[in-house]
C-alpha cells in the first residue's frame, strides 16, 4: 500500500550536519526522514519558498524538458529502504504510456515541488524507518 505524505519541514541533523527532509502523512500521524544533500536540501527549500533564481537550475531544467517533451509527471513514489540508501522513482504519463524512472527521493521531491503533483511512500518504507 501506498500513502500520500507532504513536507513537514526541513531540518538539520545536529550531529552529521546534513540536511533532512520530513515527509508526514496526509491522513495519519506517521513520519518520514530523509537525509538529503545540500544541493539538493537548497533546491527544496528555494521551490518551498517560491524564489525564482535568474537561471533555471537542474530540476527546473528537468520539468522544462518534461513538459516540452510532452510528458506529464503524475506522481512520485519513495519505493524502498536498502541499506541505509532510500529509492525512490518518477511516474510519467508520455504518449499514453506510464514511464517509471529510478530516482534519488531528494530529486523526486524536488521535482515534485515543481509540477505540484503528490508525493506518496510504499508503507513498508514508513514502517521499517
Amino acid at each position: 500500500m501506498e500513502l500520500e505524505v507532504k513536507i513537514r519541514g526541513l531540518l538539520v541533523d545536529p550531529t552529521t550536519n546534513s540536511p533532512i527532509v520530513l515527509l508526514k502523512e496526509l491522513d495519519g500521524e506517521g513520519i518520514l526522514p530523509i537525509w538529503v544533500g545540500p544541493y539538493e536540501a537548497n533546491s527544496i527549500a528555494s521551490e518551498i519558498e517560491k524564489l525564482s533564481p535568474q537561471r533555471p537550475m537542474t530540476h527546473d531544467l528537468l520539468r522544462n524538458v518534461i513538459v516540452q517533451m510532452g510528458g506529464d509527471v503524475r506522481r512520485v513514489v519513495v519505493t524502498e529502504l536498502r541499506e541505509n540508501t532510500f529509492y525512490a522513482v518518477i511516474e510519467i504519463m508520455s504518449d499514453g504510456q506510464l514511464v517509471l524512472i529510478d530516482s534519488r527521493p531528494s530529486d523526486a521531491i524536488a521535482l515534485a515541488l515543481r509540477v505540484d503533483c503528490p508525493i506518496f511512500i510504499r508503507e513498508q518504507v514508513l514502517v521499517v524507518s
